[in-house]
């Protein structure tokens, strides 16, 4: 008999089953995810009786390759009822990066953002105090994420405002936003006098530059969410000088909805246990690193059933801490793992930073750029890095003005070569 998978979920969540059986709740999901669409069926017959742990492991993983590649109609068995659905405002759709090279789109059920929110901020003991009732957000991240409601034309303020929460950016990127583009911001910011800034760190840092450089402050805000990108202890470090309140780590993905929660750099993060199931597969043999495989739920529209994020996690007494992709994660030759937590803990204690990237640009070359107000000690940067990176690796910092993000308008503090 096979062991059961381990499961970030609380025990609580996930139930338990004897005689290996899959636990009861996550048992009627699977269920649930097969009778809503068809794709699984296809992939992998279920059969009708209880479930047991040697089935649920043949279930083959979702992957975002395949979810692109079959495209949103393979989740409905009449691709008309998504039009139907689209049309009666019972579906909403969102366009999401899926690889490289393809966006994928998703479909969701009107109001499922919302509610995914909702269970996120019940599961934050920081955000709780917010959930059910009003209150004024501000958001500052990459035009078409995950909240569905960022702008596309140049709407002027207050009609950005939604449900308490305005949109502060027009467009995406903000090393290229103009002075003028950033006092519209920050006015826009003092007049709604949030009580929750959500933002991309990114964003989120060169926002705490500009309130700074204006001698502006925000004493309304008490919770910071850094979602949409994975944030560096520099990032966090500049947003708490500009605004020192309570920092949220929110994790989540357009197609899946919100999944971890926890305070920012804690290793606090737990299952939002309401929104999926999520399983850990060990990996590369690290000790308590995983990969991780999402089942959502109650989900009708595009459920999602070991779905692989290709996100890595590492399990802490604490709970959880969200390394990045995978990607994004350098493997030295002893195979050791090098995540952008390392390297935020080997730049050295007096550097100060808006934002950083450290690329790889041949076997043993890697360069470090940084954006900042004065020039760093290049000497102990380049020392402290080629130390963790080891075997001979050679780095070489550069202050940047800017420093682009990916295509997708994504940005990334640690990559690797593709291997």
């Amino acid at each position: 008999m096979l062991p059961a998978p381990s499961f970030a979920n609380s025990s609580a969540a996930l139930g338990v089953a004897a005689d290996g059986r899959v636990p009861v709740e996550l048992e009627r999901e699977i269920r649930s995810i097969y009778g809503h669409s068809p794709l699984y069926g296809q992939r992998f017959p279920l059969h009708e009786e209880p479930l047991k742990w040697s089935c649920y492991q043949e279930i083959p993983a979702l992957s975002k390759k395949e979810i692109v590649e079959r495209g949103h109609q393979a989740f409905f068995s009449d691709y008309q009822e998504i039009e139907r659905g689209l049309g009666e405002k019972r579906f909403e759709y969102e366009s999401t990066g899926g690889t490289t090279q393809s966006p994928m789109t998703v479909i969701m059920e009107e109001g499922w953002w919302n509610v995914q929110t909702e269970r996120a901020y019940q599961a934050s003991p920081i955000l709780r105090q917010f959930a059910g009732r009003p209150y004024r957000k501000c958001v500052l991240a990459p035009v078409g994420c995950s909240s569905n409601l960022c702008p596309y034309e140049d709407h002027p303020f207050p009609h950005r405002y939604f449900d308490g929460t305005v949109y502060l950016n027009l467009s995406s990127d903000p090393f290229v936003f103009p002075e003028s583009e950033w006092d519209r911001i920050v006015t826009e910011l003092t007049a709604v006098k949030p009580e929750v800034i959500e933002g991309e760190p990114v964003y989120l840092s060169l926002l705490a530059r500009a309130v700074r450089k204006r001698g502006v402050t925000v004493p309304s805000v008490r919770a910071v969410i850094l979602t949409y990108g994975k944030a560096s202890r520099q990032h966090s470090e500049r947003i708490m000088e500009a605004f020192p309140a309570a920092q949220v780590d929110l994790y989540g993905s357009t197609e899946a909805g919100y999944l971890f929660v926890g305070e920012a750099f804690r290793d606090n993060s737990q299952v939002i246990d309401a929104n999926a199931f999520i399983e850990l597969a060990p990996y590369r043999d690290l000790p308590d690193v995983f990969q991780i495989y999402v089942t959502t739920r109650d989900r009708t529209a595009m459920p999602l059933l070991r779905y692989h994020t290709g996100d890595i996690v590492r399990r802490f007494p604490t709970g959880y801490r969200l390394l990045g992709r995978e990607g994004n994660l350098y493997f030295r030759r002893d195979g050791s793992m090098v995540s952008p937590s390392e390297v935020d803990e080997a730049l050295p204690a007096g550097f100060r930073c808006w934002h950083y990237s450290l690329v790889q640009t041949s076997e043993h070359r890697w360069d470090f750029h940084y954006v900042a107000d004065e020039n760093a000690d290049h000497g102990a940067i380049e020392s402290a890095l080629a130390q963790l990176l080891g075997e001979g690796s050679r780095v070489v910092a550069f202050r940047r003005r800017f420093i682009a993000p990916a295509a997708s308008g994504k940005f990334a503090l640690l990559k690797p070569l593709a291997r």
